[in-house]
């Protein structure tokens, strides 16, 4: 009779527990990670694979959870050698999985921010975990000018990558230039510039540093969003270095000709911005991902908890739930205070 009783007390404790750990999941609080600069991640597999900025490497996150980040297995994958001209300050990774095997687009220099280029690795690998991943070299357009934060997508058939560059080689503005590409190392065209600051909250940015000008206007951190016919290319606008950090975006067909400008229509106001009233402040360089059973459509974006916080280790990766508004277009809302509770992407 004990060994009964006591048989059914384990598997009523289990029941307890295991009740408590789905409920303890089922929510989840921002931020996901301490600290966190320029998050990516693309679902792949039943897992999510992650990065950061981290300035001198290249490091992915593993997880079946996205919310369960702080947990998430992880690996330096790839360190530059010293002394090149990309052996420092690597910034905004991206992992894309493209005609059957990895890449990782970085920009990086050699200590000087003038000489920032694009740069790409390859994994043949089944996860970028495993495997070697080998240095496939700069990837650029002719012009050869100043380049961050690349990126890579597909529409029709045909692969397009799109960064942010100088028109010319001095510092002042940040434009978004789009370039086709004839392999996942390789621009076949030449760029396209379809963004410029114009209105004033792209405007803000003000520097206080004898090493650069004092005032750069910004468009960074172009990012694309499908839905229905349409592409929603969206950016980061204004200095990350100001509390006014947000995010824009550019609207053209899938059918469109993406090489003319023409094409990309911008709205007139940010569509996701600072929230002092929730304590956000600069949230800006994102990516998109869905929920495990591809239902959801989430954000993923860095930002601030106090004001004047700047592009330092404060920013943290945070992710948040949006909708579709009638015109098809995406309405992310308003970035979700620190510590609320908010439901887990749906399994």
């Amino acid at each position: 009779m004990k060994k009964i009783l006591t048989i059914c007390c384990f598997i009523i404790l289990s029941t307890v527990v295991c009740i408590a750990q789905q409920k303890k999941s089922a929510t989840f609080t921002n931020p996901l990670l301490p600290s966190g600069a320029d998050p990516w991640v693309i679902y792949k597999n039943g897992f999510y694979y992650y990065t950061n900025s981290t300035g001198n490497n290249l490091v992915i996150w593993k997880t079946k959870r996205i919310t369960e980040l702080n947990q998430a297995e992880k690996k330096v994958v790839w360190t530059p050698p010293a002394g090149t001209n990309h052996s420092k300050e690597l910034w905004a990774p991206e992992l894309h999985f493209l005609k059957g095997k990895w890449y990782m687009y970085f920009a990086a220099d050699d200590g000087n921010n003038n000489n920032h280029r694009l740069y790409v690795i390859e994994n043949a690998s089944a996860d970028p975990l495993q495997g070697e991943w080998m240095f496939k070299g700069q990837i650029g357009d002719s012009t050869n000018k100043w380049a961050i934060d690349g990126s890579v997508f597909e529409n029709k058939g045909q692969l397009y990558m799109i960064w942010a560059g100088w028109e010319g080689d001095v510092n002042g503005q940040q434009n978004i230039y789009i370039a086709k590409m004839k392999d996942p190392f390789t621009i076949s065209s030449e760029r396209v510039k379809i963004s410029s600051p114009e209105y004033q909250w792209e405007k803000y940015g003000d520097l206080h540093d004898d090493n650069n000008p004092a005032h750069v206007n910004v468009n960074e951190g172009p990012e694309i969003l499908k839905h229905n016919n349409k592409l929603f290319l969206i950016y980061s606008a204004s200095g990350c270095w100001t509390d006014y950090y947000a995010l824009g975006m550019l609207t053209a067909t899938a059918s469109s000709n993406l090489l003319d400008p023409a094409s990309w229509k911008k709205s007139p106001q940010p569509v996701f911005k600072q929230s002092p009233e929730n304590e956000v402040y600069a949230p800006g360089h994102n990516s998109f991902f869905k929920s495990p059973n591809g239902r959801e459509d989430w954000i993923l974006y860095h930002a601030n908890s106090k004001p004047g916080q700047g592009c330092g280790h404060d920013r943290s990766p945070r992710a948040q739930k949006f909708g579709w508004k009638n015109d098809g277009s995406p309405n992310f809302g308003t970035p979700v205070k620190t510590g609320t509770a908010l439901a887990t992407p749906a399994e």
